[in-house]
């Protein structure tokens, strides 16, 4: 959803600094881990006076504890405001630092909390990321993949079944709503950042790479215990959800930047979609601004590069795999009911993508030849953009698919004696909610309009999905009686209440004002289509995030 996030972060960017006489960097409050590096930063509203500039943590200059200085920068960005920046430093005691930061004339004072994490008890960590994943998701997933009777669920998805569960509450050091950059962020990090920033704490200067940096649990293992790391995504790779587990970036959009980025940090299996990005220029599907060829680059540093499913698992099925590179669409990957069953999307043209199953069976067999053990994140990315887009069904069918890698994982630990920590988490929801069925037989009940189809309460009975197959997936979604699963954050659009069958929904199109977006009538005459006018600016084009 960048369209529109642009935008936002504009606004974002002019309200980071708001309400301090200084803006530090880690922010108030901060948990900091014992030994974890970060880049620290004061930012003075003005031009300040270098020898009137003091630090202190707990009441010891800063360059004492930090074992260096800062850097004064009388103007940042050839503005009259002044900064002091301090890169690459950890604490290496644990307990509560108390900052305070004066520029003579005004002073500021904040707090950090430095933990350790005691010793380590898991050997292996796999990182489970419903994208946009929310409670109606995971209900109506267990309803077609178990199906539902006399009010009772005839079966447990793996999600389910997991010891602990929390709810958690999201929100940026910018909003009360993160977009999926910052808070994939906080989960690699530690960290709160803005929207569309990732791996840093965004900043005002101009320059979306120089932004405070905050170590990634990729870098904080490899250079600590020399683990391995896997990210697998159907999304494209360079994406918010991925990207934040090794990048540092003020705009999740700097696609090429990312790439390099991930080439400098090498993790030891890569999957996903994304591929136009790690081509040249020169090249048909490449989208770089450059003619480096990342894929080549890639390859020449030893990995296994595979644009198939099949090929994937030949490289990964290798005993001498200890490196994967796998880009299986230019970019995002189709989910499982367009590749399964309503072969949509670009299925046509990508007809070998593999199942997020089979992209964690691969990375679980690589990542296992490290003795040190590993991280591996694994995301159904899918879930959210198809939330976003309106496309209940789709959305539902990748929940399902994301249950079905995390059995595959948890059936894995459990073989190897449990020395696995596995967690599954959604990085933010969508305000979508089940409220009944949707009542689609036109023969028994002719000549109603179908917004009047939609059953509630005890009208709503249940559902008349078929059989799912073994994997959950039921054989159609296009039934007399469906879920009825409708968003309560919308932009002006066409609601058919029925599923698409050809290809994802996309409710909006570009409007005659700039910047804006109006329904897309490519959905007008569809029978039974209602015009909804949203409660969204129009400069939203679709579901936002809750």
């Amino acid at each position: 959803m960048r369209r529109f996030l642009a935008a936002a972060a504009g606004i974002a960017i002019s309200m980071v600094s708001a309400g301090h006489a200084q803006t530090v960097y880690p922010i108030d409050r901060a948990d900091i881990l014992v030994g974890a590096r970060f880049d620290f930063k004061v930012e003075f509203a003005g031009l300040a006076d270098p020898t009137k500039v003091s630090v202190t943590l707990n009441g010891k200059d800063h360059a004492e504890l930090f074992g260096k200085a800062a850097t004064f920068v009388e103007r940042e960005d050839g503005k009259d405001q002044s900064a002091l920046i301090l890169r690459d430093v950890s604490l290496a005691q644990p307990g509560v630092y108390r900052l305070r930061v004066s520029d003579g004339a005004n002073s500021r004072e904040l707090e950090w909390n430095v933990y350790d994490s005691g010793p380590r008890r898991a050997k292996n960590v796999i990182l489970f990321i419903g994208d946009g994943m929310s409670l109606a998701h995971r209900v109506a997933a267990r309803v077609l993949a178990k199906g539902i009777a006399e009010g009772k669920a005839r079966g447990k998805l793996a999600i389910d079944d997991m010891p602990h569960m929390a709810l958690v509450a999201t929100a940026g050091s910018d909003s009360i709503i993160t977009d999926s950059a910052n808070s994939a962020s906080a989960y690699a990090t530690g960290h709160k950042s803005a929207v569309n920033a990732m791996g840093v704490y965004a900043d005002r200067t101009v320059d979306p790479l120089d932004d405070p940096k905050v170590e990634t649990i990729s870098s904080l293992i490899k250079r600590r215990h020399g683990m391995a790391v896997g990210i697998v995504t159907n999304t494209e790779i360079e994406d918010a959800t991925p990207a934040a587990m090794v990048a540092h970036v003020r705009r999740r959009s700097e696609y090429d930047r990312i790439v390099e980025q991930f080439f400098a940090a090498k993790p030891d299996v890569i999957m996903g979609g994304g591929r136009a990005n790690f081509l040249p220029k020169s090249v048909e599907g490449g989208k770089r601004r450059d003619d480096s060829d990342f894929v080549a680059q890639f390859r020449d540093a030893g990995y296994g590069v595979a644009s198939t499913g099949p090929e994937m698992t030949s490289l990964a099925d290798d005993a001498k795999t200890t490196k994967l590179l796998g880009l299986f669409t230019l970019g995002n990957m189709d989910g499982a009911l367009d590749r399964k069953i309503l072969k949509g999307g670009t299925v046509g043209k990508f007809p070998q993508q593999p199942d997020l199953t089979e992209q964690v069976s691969a990375a679980l067999k690589v990542l296992a030849r490290n003795e040190a053990g590993f991280f591996l994140m694994v995301e159904s990315g899918m879930i959210d953009k198809y939330t976003h887009l309106l496309d209940m069904e789709r959305a539902v069918y990748d929940t399902i698919m994301l249950d079905n890698a995390v059995k595959l994982a948890r059936d894995w630990a459990s073989a190897r004696g449990d020395d696995t920590l596995i967690l599954v988490v959604a990085d933010h929801t969508h305000p979508i909610g089940l409220v009944g069925t949707i009542e689609d037989d036109m023969a028994s009940v002719p000549n109603v309009p179908m917004r009047e189809r939609v059953r509630v309460y005890e009208r709503a009975g249940f559902p008349n999905y078929p059989t799912p197959d073994a994997e959950g997936y039921p054989p159609r979604v296009d039934v007399s009686r469906r879920l009825a699963l409708f968003s309560a954050s919308l932009p002006d659009h066409y609601e058919t209440f029925r599923p698409k069958l050809d290809n994802p929904n996309d409710p909006t199109v570009a409007g005659k004002e700039p910047g804006t977006y109006v329904a897309n009538e490519r959905y007008k005459n569809v029978p039974g289509a209602v015009l909804r006018f949203g409660n969204l600016p129009a400069m939203i084009n679709a579901d936002v995030h809750s």
